[in-house]
């Protein structure tokens, strides 16, 4: 279909909404997308931005995963964080934005804090297919592990976010394989102990930056602390304990949003079949 025939569809034929995504991917590409099964596990900065380009694009089935709940610390970088959103749970609010963004997709919440116990329950439910991609937005270790080895073992493509905080040079962020990441400290790990359980970190895709970045934790500096994750407002409802205090580093909302953008932008140009 040719770009002036898909500005000029009849009315009930593509959603008004996807039509400029179609001149782009073509009315195929975007059924394709409509057709698709995406897994997000992570509702923070990295895959907040994910999910908002993923529902833009039209996919049709989310699958989303998180036990947290916002605290204000969040609202420097997480799109669905705002004043009006503290304590409130990030599955919760990404369903509802998904819903207002493309009220055709179905959306499924898992909120869960992700281990190597309970892994591969995210991949049991509604759906009668396995999912056509994951993505994984998880920022601890062991989950992130747990999360890739089952996804791998289960034949699914996996994007992966590595480590995006004390980076400043928006030029450096890039798309590729998890054995050739530098300069990533979270990455270096991860490759170790995936390849403990048996994983090929080539078949590991993962956006990562290029850009080196000061060892904080050992050199003492002040960015370097520990926070414990948010309560619900109603302690009592949580589904999932709150998890262990974590150190967190200091991290723009330009370059977890630059992590996120590009890792929704390879997985809509795969699920599409677009060919440049």
């Amino acid at each position: 279909m040719t770009n002036e025939e898909l500005a000029n569809l009849p009315e009930g034929g593509l959603p008004e909404q996807f039509h400029r995504t179609a001149l782009v991917l073509g009315s195929e590409g975007v059924e394709r997308l409509a057709n698709a099964r995406v897994m997000i596990v992570g509702l923070g900065a990295v895959g907040g931005y994910a999910l908002e380009a993923l529902a833009r694009s039209g996919i049709g089935e989310f699958r989303i995963v998180d036990f947290d709940y916002v605290q204000e610390s969040n609202i420097n970088r997480q799109l669905l964080a705002t004043h009006e959103t503290i304590g409130r749970s990030k599955a919760d609010l990404a369903s509802a934005r998904i819903r207002a963004i493309n009220p055709r997709a179905r959306v499924e919440t898992r909120k869960t804090l992700v281990n190597q116990r309970n892994v591969g329950e995210l991949f049991e439910g509604a759906w009668s297919e396995k999912p056509d991609c994951v993505v994984d937005a998880i920022d601890t270790l062991g989950p992130k592990v747990a999360l890739i080895a089952e996804t791998l073992r289960r034949g699914v493509p996996i994007i992966s976010s590595m480590g995006a905080a004390l980076r400043v040079d928006s030029s450096a962020p890039r798309v590729g394989r998890l054995t050739e990441v530098t300069h990533c400290p979270l990455a270096a790990q991860l490759r170790k102990r995936l390849r403990r359980v048996g994983v090929n970190t080539d078949d590991v895709r993962c956006a990562y930056s290029s850009e080196p970045i000061r060892d904080a934790l050992r050199s003492g500096d002040e960015r370097f602390e520990r926070v414990a994750p948010a309560a619900p407002l109603d302690a009592e409802q949580a589904q999932s304990p709150p998890g262990r205090p974590r150190n967190t580093l200091g991290s723009l909302p330009t370059i977890v949003g630059i992590f996120g953008l590009m890792i929704a932008h390879d997985v809509i140009l795969k699920l599409s079949g677009f060919e440049g």
